[in-house]
């Protein structure tokens, strides 16, 4: 596994994010040796979404109006439904995502995740997966949609579910490993 120690990884959420999608890959992020920071609209804590019905209530440990890009070298978008519509809807997390684009950080997204990608005009001309029925949506953005369980484009790692969590750790952790090892090259 690679040693992430050092690096610091946003996961931006909001109410209604699939529970599995945060919880598995920010573990396997915390094992490599990561430091993750939930960030959220949301100022003290976020509901999760399992599969069928409500999860649990997660900490949050940044509040977007405070989170600055800049202070992260790595981003995570979880899915579920109603997380990504609301985050999409939400300037300021647009932004945010945009951000981490803009600068050239990786970007793991997994299941409707896309939908913020999408907003932050990010998917124009990249490879990506994501659940199926974002598939137009994506290829209207100029994304050329594929269906497979882990999806590598540059600076991004895109999954289409939680049937392909492992899959997409252990990209994800690769992708940031990368980064991280560029980074510390580059100082």
């Amino acid at each position: 596994m690679e040693n992430l120690k050092g690096l610091k990884v946003a996961i931006l959420i909001t109410d209604g994010f699939e529970e599995v999608e945060m919880v598995k890959p920010r573990q396997a992020l915390t094992d490599a040796g990561a430091n993750v920071s939930i960030v959220s609209p949301k100022s003290s804590q976020v509901r999760a979404w399992a599969m069928t019905e409500w999860g649990k209530d997660y900490p949050v440990d940044l509040a977007l109006d405070e989170a600055q890009p800049k202070k992260f070298q790595a981003l995570v978008l979880p899915g579920g439904v109603m997380n990504p519509d609301k985050l999409r809807m939400e300037p300021k997390a647009v932004e945010f995502v945009k951000a981490f684009f803009d600068d050239n950080k990786p970007v793991a997204v997994i299941c409707h995740g896309p939908w913020t990608v999408i907003e932050a005009k990010a998917a124009d001309g990249r490879q990506i997966t994501s659940w199926p029925s974002l598939k137009t949506d994506l290829e209207n953005a100029g994304a050329k949609w594929v269906d497979q369980e882990v999806v590598v484009d540059g600076n991004l790692v895109s999954s289409r579910k939680p049937d392909d969590i492992p899959a997409f750790n252990r990209e994800m952790i690769k992708l940031f490993g990368r980064a991280l090892t560029g980074q510390r090259e580059a100082a």
